[in-house]
């Protein structure tokens, strides 16, 4: 049976996106959705998302990227293609 054909995507994310559990946020669904990558902080106060799946992987976790937890306000988020990662799960980085 044939692979399922996997990409990479960048999301960058603008908002109250820091200090409000976004990064966990994104590992859990990301850790659901069976997608590997990162998250981190950006000093501008961005979030970034660098995720490895499936086009149907990816479309859900920019759904839940728009959304953002609770206590978020996504005031926009750009989504560009990226060279495929190796990587085990879907880490926070530091």
């Amino acid at each position: 049976m044939r692979q399922p054909t996997r990409c990479a995507r960048r999301y960058l994310i603008r908002g109250r996106v820091q200090g409000v559990g976004f990064r966990d946020f994104v590992q859990r669904r990301a850790a659901e959705l069976g997608v590997t990558g990162f998250v981190r902080n950006l000093d501008d106060g961005r979030v970034e998302a660098v995720a490895v799946g499936t086009p149907a992987q990816l479309a859900d976790l920019s759904g839940y990227l728009h959304r953002g937890p609770r206590w978020s306000d996504v005031r926009g988020v750009e989504e560009t293609e990226h060279a495929l990662l190796q990587s085990e799960g879907f880490s926070i980085k530091y």
